[in-house]
């Protein structure tokens, strides 16, 4: 029993690690070959765990192979622009100006009742409001709505906004982030101050502190239950 732990354990970060070399991200953003790598992993390394008599190495070496070859069509995709259109494909247009295009339609086998149920889905139930539906070779959906249907923005009312950036976090779970206080320049005492300006006893009983990029100062305490 002992002995099946130990190995359960070391395939599952052996796997963690290879499909943290992968990238980051999900399933839904997942090009078929790289949907392809990660259900041959799972298989793999389901085998060594079940049948102890199968050595650990032939478990994760298929896996380390298997990564190896996602990064190098990663990587060869990238650097050119034939090879992505023959390994991750090309984006499809379902609709054109308010036009439905059936034949690319039956090309994709994507009926009507897949495009209108996606289009439900983000809050479109007009099809005359799109001005562009435009499958993504990750199989999502993207929509340009016509100008006139767009939600109003601030430059259309000619309205000037505040830059306003992304916050900063000083304090996460009781712990002063030290780099993040260099990158905005202010050190510990200041951070000390306004802890003691809002009567905060300890750094330890905040759950997070941010400063956004007016220079203003959040925090959250931890509950009184922890």
């Amino acid at each position: 029993m002992l002995l099946v732990i130990i190995r359960t354990l070391i395939l599952y970060m052996a796997t963690v690690l290879l499909l943290r070399v992968m990238g980051k991200r999900q399933i839904g953003q997942l090009q078929p070959y790289e949907l392809v790598v990660i259900i041959m992993i799972s298989e793999l390394a389901a085998i060594p765990m079940q049948n102890t008599g199968i050595p650990l190495l032939y478990g994760i070496i298929p896996i380390f192979v298997l990564v190896a070859a996602q990064v190098a069509l990663s990587y060869i995709s990238l650097k050119s622009q034939k090879a992505r259109g023959f390994i991750c494909g090309k984006p499809s247009i379902l609709i054109a100006k308010s036009k439905v295009m059936d034949e690319e339609l039956k090309r994709l086998r994507y009926n009507m009742n897949d495009l209108l149920e996606q289009l439900r889905q983000k809050d479109i139930p007009d099809i005359t409001d799109v001005e562009y539906a435009i499958l993504e070779t990750s199989g999502q959906l993207s929509v340009i709505l016509k100008s006139h249907k767009r939600p109003v923005q601030p430059e259309d009312l000619k309205i000037t906004t505040e830059y306003e950036g992304l916050p900063i976090t000083l304090v996460l779970d009781g712990r002063i982030i030290e780099e993040n206080l260099e990158r905005v320049n202010i050190d510990v005492n200041w951070l000390e101050n306004q802890m003691e300006k809002h009567q905060i006893k300890s750094v330890q009983d905040v759950l997070f502190a941010i400063i956004d990029t007016r220079g203003q100062f959040y925090y959250q305490l931890k509950s009184l239950a922890e």
